[in-house]
């Protein structure tokens, strides 16, 4: 990366660069051009970085307030919570954030479900976030034995560090409820991790595309007051495979265009409550209910 750096500096490629944004993602599209490595990426602020001795000096208090607003405002990245037609619960989720102060709002989302025969986790405009989050909606997922979901091998301090399940911390188990995750090629990072770890464990069904490849957690690093670096520095190790989706991505179960994936998980649900249903009552609306959605699913046929 560096030699390539040097090499587009000495041939000018940056001398005609005035615009930051547009010189930061120059940047970034020449160095995943040579790293593969789509969590490298250089950043522009307009707001003149903080300066800190070290890059692991804990977040300034009022860093830490603008943080936790914008975890508040956004809902701890949950966007809908429903229970769709026939007890199927859908949960719309944009980001893995803090585990600590998003556990009561995690727990207030899944015990809304708590009733609900199966649950959909719509991932398809998730790009990460914290591993604590990844663990912690997991474990409302598995029964009242930790299970160990995966390892991240930190280079700085040559360790590894192991994320399990916490029974104590689900208010609520559904370990009798079908998983589906729909994904996009857009769901990345420590999202990736959450399809990756329950896909090993043969606990979800993912249904959608192939996700972007993004194993190798990291932090930003100032690089001067206005540009930054998210630099790499871990590898996810998964316990059950001994490898990660790194570049390769997250293949689905069940491959269809993002547009389709939520009617397509949902159908799957229903035909799934069909063969479960003894009630001839129940039975009549699951039926109508999958002409209804497999019309739908037919509509948004993408050519």
């Amino acid at each position: 990366m560096a030699e390539s750096l040097c090499k587009r500096l000495k041939n000018k490629e940056y001398d005609t660069l005035r615009d930051p944004v547009k010189f930061a993602e120059k940047l970034t599209k020449d160095l995943q051009t040579v790293s593969k490595d789509k969590h490298l990426c250089i950043r522009y602020s307009a707001k003149r970085l903080p300066r800190r001795k070290n890059q692991s000096e804990q977040l300034a208090s009022k860093e830490k307030k603008a943080r936790l607003q914008f975890f508040r405002r956004t809902n701890f990245g949950f966007e809908k919570v429903e229970c769709l037609p026939r007890n199927i619960g859908s949960i719309n989720l944009r980001g893995f954030f803090d585990a600590e102060v998003g556990a009561e709002t995690v727990s207030a989302a899944m015990s809304f479900l708590s009733n609900t025969e199966s649950l959909i986790f719509d991932l398809r405009q998730n790009f990460g976030g914290n591993p604590n989050m990844v663990a912690l909606i997991s474990s409302y997922l598995f029964g009242d034995k930790p299970v160990h979901l995966n390892d991240i091998y930190w280079r700085q301090k040559e360790k590894i560090k192991e994320f399990w399940t916490n029974p104590k911390a689900a208010n609520k188990k559904f370990t009798h409820n079908d998983v589906y995750i729909l994904t996009s090629s857009q769901t990345f990072s420590g999202t990736e991790e959450f399809c990756f770890n329950l896909k090993s464990l043969k606990r979800a069904t993912i249904v959608g595309e192939t996700t972007q490849g993004g194993a190798h957690p990291g932090s930003t690093i100032r690089l001067s007051d206005h540009f930054s670096a998210f630099m790499p520095q871990g590898l996810s190790i998964n316990p059950i495979t001994k490898n990660n989706w790194q570049i390769t991505g997250v293949e689905p179960d069940i491959k269809v265009h993002h547009d389709q994936a939520l009617k397509m998980a949902y159908l799957m649900a229903l035909t799934k409550s069909l063969k479960q249903e003894e009630d001839k009552k129940f039975k009549d609306t699951i039926k109508t209910l999958i002409k209804k959605t497999q019309k739908e699913l037919a509509d948004l046929k993408i050519k």
